[in-house]
């Protein structure tokens, strides 16, 4: 596919570009990109402080609720993060997309390398705190998870960042929809609240969303994501996906020879 070519042939450019991208976010600060794994740290442990001492939130059963909410949120803001900076990406690097010689597909995946360095800390920090809770993590099943958060993202900023390019208020909505997801996304309260609503509770788990931060979360507390009803919800998942950036593809391709004009 042309696609995975074009990262191939410009995966050290990706990597390089990503890496200075994070650095530029706090250029101009004298603590430099310290800032940038400081602030979601504080907002990590703001909301543990919150919904486990102040609302006295108690959706994790007889697991230490930092050990179960902590992984949920550090995913989830690793994927709020890249999904919206990936989204905009293309206008934030308006400069290259107006060099003809640019491969301008690979600027998504610039955002997406940038935003790693603080999703890959968060993600260390969820881990040392379920250890230290006595939670170890399965390894195959992180492998697993990280590939299909990638897979996902690829795919669904495939799409985003064209129709944010074209329609610059789409960025606006997808702000919004993004915020609703979260608060619709099991990341705060547990699936089993839902289990006299089994409709509902069905088409939540069919969220790509809720499959991520579910199966990362069960990567340190066993769970049934991954095995339920013989996986049919990984299957929904990656049919999801691949439809997903098939259609987003197709919508990119069509419109990258108008990002130039619309800049």
């Amino acid at each position: 596919m042309e696609f995975i070519k074009t990262i191939m042939k410009n995966k050290r450019l990706i990597m390089q570009l990503g890496k200075n991208d994070f650095k530029n976010r706090f250029a101009s600060t004298s603590l430099g990109s310290i800032w940038g794994f400081l602030q979601p740290f504080v907002f990590l442990f703001t909301y543990v402080i919150v919904f486990q001492y102040i609302l006295h939130t108690n959706s994790s059963g007889e697991i230490p609720y930092v050990a179960w909410f902590l992984p949920g949120l550090a995913i989830w803001q690793w994927l709020n993060d890249t999904i919206m900076s990936a989204s905009n990406s293309i206008r934030t690097y308006s400069y290259l997309v107006k060099k003809v010689v640019f491969p301008v597909d690979i600027i998504p995946l610039i955002a997406i390398v940038a935003s790693s360095f603080v999703g890959i800390f968060l993600v260390l920090v969820a881990s040392v705190v379920c250890i230290i809770f006595g939670y170890f993590p399965n390894l195959l099943e992180l492998l697993y998870v990280l590939f299909a958060f990638f897979a996902f993202v690829v795919a669904f900023t495939r799409f985003t960042s064209a129709v944010t390019t074209i329609i610059p208020d789409f960025s606006n909505l997808l702000g919004i929809l993004m915020q609703l997801f979260f608060w619709f996304t099991p990341i705060i309260w547990n699936l089993s609240m839902l289990e006299n609503h089994p409709t509902i509770l069905t088409i939540l788990k069919c969220c790509p969303f809720t499959y991520l931060v579910t199966t990362f979360r069960e990567v340190f507390i066993p769970g049934n994501m991954l095995s339920e009803n013989h996986s049919i919800f990984t299957f929904v998942y990656w049919f999801f996906t691949i439809v997903l950036f098939l259609w987003g593809n197709s919508i990119f391709k069509k419109n990258k020879k108008d990002f130039a004009d619309v800049l």
